[in-house]
């Protein structure tokens, strides 16, 4: 283990702070400040992008280079952990472990940096705003800054394994991911006389129990596709039947083919099933990531690798969240995995009495640190 007593001990702290003080996607900019002069009071040069939240910080030189990921943002839930450090940002909470994720990438650039001259390579490190709705990797990439990069690392937590196992697997970790809100207009009446009007109700609840046939008969069995109806609303009182109604919810899937087939089905459903009750239905399609995709030659290299120094290495099942990690690798190879922070059993990621524990920190600090070393030897006995 890379990480001394004391480290860690600094890192517990500064994910308490981090965690106490979450900032909602975009809006990042008390967190940003605070990863910004750490990484200035340990001389690493924090890169000039524009962004105006999260950040690009550079050490080590020349070829290879490669990245290290880690999100920043919160989302806006309310937490109810009782913890001693729980949120003080009323509403918002780090319940999907952006701060153990970012706490752990600091961890390793101290690591790193006190090692520079043993790195055989540049490493950039990538604390990035906006994953929770998808754009930050994107503006990321929009900088430039990582155009030199050959290969790029991340992972994300999950409270539902042991703490410390680590999970690596090849190909598809995570599910690409669309977002759908749609707008069931009727015409509204009195509720005592239905006829006089076109119930959006109704119609829309026809809708939503007709989709949950998209998966079982249109989708092979064999595939993973989810179709989940989030959030639903119409009316603002008990005795007027609404104009309108709307509902809205994500498709996640892991086959490119699945992916077309639920867009097209999910526009048929809707069409069909609102011209069969009198309603017509707007349909707003947000497209999000893609699959999250694992290099094989590099997951497997650094299945090897990661089994050298820890214990608890397994292949993971699958992931039908979503990550923008996908929107670099779908440029960059790059491997993603996950780190157990919790137990079987445990709250999962988005809930508001979600645990994560702090024995988490070194494993994933490790993780990032000697990762780093193999990745650079093996890219640069390539060259």
């Amino acid at each position: 283990m890379t990480i001394s007593a004391e480290h860690y001990d600094e890192l517990v702290s500064i994910r308490h702070h981090i965690h106490e003080n979450p900032e909602l996607s975009g809006q990042e900019f008390q967190t940003t400040a605070f990863l910004k002069q750490y990484l200035e009071d340990l001389d690493i040069q924090v890169l000039d992008t524009g962004l105006k939240t999260g950040l690009v910080a550079q050490l080590g030189q020349g070829k290879p280079v490669i990245a290290l990921r880690a999100d920043i943002d919160a989302l806006p839930i309310l937490e109810n952990t009782g913890l001693p450090f729980a949120s003080k940002n009323n509403g918002v909470m780090h319940a999907c472990g952006h701060d153990l994720h970012q706490t752990s990438l600091l961890g390793a650039a101290k690591i790193l940096k006190s090692r520079e001259a043993e790195l055989k390579g540049t490493v950039k490190l990538i604390f990035q705003h906006a994953e929770e709705i998808h754009i930050g990797a994107d503006e990321v990439i929009a900088t430039g800054v990582l155009s030199d990069v050959q290969a790029v690392l991340g992972y994300h937590n999950m409270p539902t394994l042991p703490v410390g196992q680590i999970g690596i697997r090849e190909k598809g970790i995570m599910a690409a991911v669309d977002q759908f809100f749609v707008t069931v207009k009727g015409v509204g009446s009195h509720a005592a006389y239905p006829h006089e009007g076109v119930d959006s109700i109704v119609a829309t609840t026809a809708i939503i129990s007709s989709l949950q046939q998209l998966v079982s008969r249109n989708i092979d069995p064999q595939h993973a596709v989810v179709v989940s109806v989030t959030h639903v609303a119409a009316g603002n009182t008990w005795n007027v039947l609404p104009d309108d109604a709307i509902f809205e919810g994500t498709i996640r899937t892991f086959d490119k083919a699945d992916r077309v087939l639920a867009k097209k089905r999910f526009y048929d459903v809707i069409e069909n099933v609102a011209k069969a009750y009198g309603v017509t239905a707007e349909i707003d399609w947000i497209v999000g990531p893609n699959v999250t995709y694992n290099d094989p030659e590099l997951s497997a290299f650094l299945f090897e690798q990661t089994s050298d120094w820890h214990n608890d290495v397994v292949v993971p099942e699958a992931s039908n969240a979503g990550e923008d990690f996908a929107t670099y690798v779908e440029q960059i190879p790059g491997v993603f995995a996950f780190i157990g922070s919790n137990a079987p059993g445990s709250p999962g990621l988005h809930f508001s009495d979600m645990v994560l524990k702090d024995a988490t920190i070194p494993v994933a600090v490790d993780y990032y640190v000697n990762n780093t070393f193999a990745l650079l030897e093996k890219l640069g006995n390539e060259i």
